[in-house]
């Protein structure tokens, strides 16, 4: 018997069926992404959306102070804000004027110096507004003006205008320090940045006021100095009169602390202003260097207080020990002559530094030998930096056994402070050694670090002993002789210890008429408070002398120091 068959599905159910089905398979996937995107990855997708209109930027701390010993500020930082325009926020001519006309009473410009500034073009940003101060800065941020926005920015201010500006040094563009104490300490003094986001539009521009702070940063430390703002002006302004008055070409002068090492004042020239800085010149690129530091020369005559030292620490000669001065030493085939051609017959090593015989402390280096007298330029810190704290200090130069080319014309010329190279904070050291007994303590430029209130004092630091105590002593005894033949007394109511200078500039032909003029010294000569040193380069004055020009500059500048420190005087 046959079974009647059912209906057929209808071919449009069937349809609409697979059509459901596929709408819901796409209808779970679209669900399930969203689960992904917005339950598994929110976080993720989270930040991204952000990041679309956000931007987080790095701005500067308040950048520390740099003082004086005394906490007087020599550059302290400034804060102010920078102004800008977006040109498209001023397309509409009625909308710039108005926003001209508002921005003006703020930024002390008149709306059509506004519209000078923001330029041509509908489109980018406008600085039209540098170091606007703070108050007006932070005014305009919160006035919300069409098309204007700030940005926090600081400048460095120097209370003492262009004051030790070598040593100062000065910022870039970016707030780092490019060179000097800026620079050295750079890290120190900007701290660490604070963090800020900006909001932007759908163009990427920064909308006004749409802006927080997303990690605040810590204010950088201040750096007080060795300096001392008084003495600081009064070297420059002796070693500047000196400089013009013998129409040299530069100079230096140090004053320091023989026990601690502290740079109570140095002076370089020629050096940069700054309040005339230009980086775009390149003109000026040679006055960034603190020549005191980073310049070498061959300091003459000054040098022979190292030889003298040697001989006396070794028990060569003492102060009363003669030789015959001939007026000429033979030493590798060569004559070697005192200064002005004389020959003093039987003579004392008292009479050599005195006389700045050139024959006699070639004798006394031939008695040393190669050995003890390099031995001793060493102890006294020649051939390496002195550690002062600032970069770019040379090491100097000599040539010694065993070194290309050295003979020993060099051991009979270095003995006199030829053929040698130093800088001119190296040899002032020299002094400082014999003023302390002997004993090397590093100079430095920096006395303390002072943050949050809490000052971390720089400590003396002991390089160690060039020579005994007693030889100090001598060889002070025999400096003080050497100030009262020069002049009586060189400084007026103290006792002082001192040896000029006066060397030829070497050339490649040999040494040219130019000069170098220096005098250092200390006082008061049995307890020294202070070390003084003067040079003048490059004077063309086959008369001019160092126990005469740059002495004078020496005496005033003693003189003034020890009063001002309030040293009693030791001489009636």
């Amino acid at each position: 018997m046959a079974t009647a068959a059912g209906p057929s599905p209808h071919p449009r159910t069937w349809r609409l069926a697979v059509l459901a089905t596929v709408f819901g398979l796409a209808a779970l996937g679209l669900v399930g992404r969203l689960a992904w995107i917005q339950v598994v990855h929110h976080e993720r997708y989270a930040q991204q959306a952000v990041g679309e209109h956000d931007t987080t930027v790095p701005v500067a701390a308040h950048r520390g102070a740099i003082l004086d010993r005394s906490g007087y500020p020599l550059a302290v930082s400034v804060d102010a804000f920078d102004v800008y325009v977006d040109r498209a926020q001023w397309k509409n001519q009625a909308v710039a004027l108005r926003a001209a006309d508002q921005l003006a009473g703020y930024v002390q410009l008149t709306p059509s110096e506004i519209f000078a500034a923001v330029g041509e073009g509908d489109t980018g940003e406008a600085l039209v507004a540098k170091r606007v101060d703070y108050e007006s800065g932070s005014k305009i941020a919160n006035v919300g003006i069409p098309g204007v926005y700030v940005q926090p920015t600081s400048y460095r201010l120097h209370p003492e205008g262009d004051l030790a500006s070598g040593i100062l040094g000065f910022l870039g563009r970016d707030l780092t320090g490019l060179a000097g104490v800026e620079r050295d300490y750079n890290q120190v003094l900007a701290g660490e940045p604070s963090y800020y986001r900006y909001e932007r539009d759908t163009q990427g521009r920064p909308i006004p006021v749409a802006h927080e702070q997303v990690r605040p940063g810590t204010p950088g430390a201040n750096v007080e100095l060795t300096i001392d703002r008084v003495l600081q002006n009064e070297a420059e302004q002796l070693l500047d009169e000196a400089i013009k008055a013998n129409h040299a070409t530069g100079g230096d002068a140090v004053i320091m602390d023989p026990h601690t090492g502290a740079i109570l004042a140095l002076v370089s020239r020629p050096q940069f202003k700054l309040s005339q800085l230009d980086l775009n010149d390149p003109k000026q690129m040679p006055l960034y260097r603190l020549r005191a530091i980073t310049d070498t020369y061959e300091p003459g005559s000054s040098f022979k207080i190292v030889t003298m030292a040697a001989g006396l620490d070794t028990g060569t000669v003492t102060p009363n020990t003669t030789y015959n001065d001939t007026g000429t030493a033979m030493v590798g085939g060569y004559a070697i002559h005192n200064w002005d051609y004389s020959a003093h017959g039987i003579t004392t090593m008292t009479q050599v530094l005195v006389q700045s015989l050139n024959t006699g402390t070639v004798w006394v280096a031939g008695k040393l030998g190669p050995q003890r007298f390099y031995q001793y330029v060493r102890a006294f810190g020649f051939g390496a930096p002195t550690g002062a704290g600032l970069s770019g200090e040379a090491p100097g130069y000599f040539r010694q056994p065993g070194d290309p080319g050295w003979s020993i014309d060099d051991l009979a010329t270095n003995s006199f402070g030829q053929g040698i190279s130093v800088t001119f904070l190296q040899m002032a050291d020299a002094f400082a050694t014999i003023a302390n007994g002997g004993v090397r303590v590093q100079p430095h430029i920096v006395r303390a670090i002072v943050r949050d209130g809490q000052v971390q004092p720089e400590p003396a630091v002991t390089l160690g002993r060039a020579v005994k105590p007693e030889t100090a002593t001598q060889l002070t005894g025999m400096m003080e002789q050497e100030v009262q033949h020069l002049y009586y007394p060189i400084v007026p109511g103290y006792t002082a210890a001192g040896k000029s200078s006066t060397a030829n500039v070497a050339d490649a032909t040999g040494y040219s008429n130019l000069r170098i003029l220096a005098y250092g010294g200390f006082a008061p000569a049995r307890d020294p408070r202070v070390v003084v040193m003067v040079k003048i380069d490059n004077v063309d004055n086959s008369q001019a002398w160092g126990g005469v020009i740059a002495a004078s500059v020496w005496s005033h500048l003693m003189s003034y120091t020890l009063h001002y420190l309030g040293v009693p005087e030791d001489r009636p």
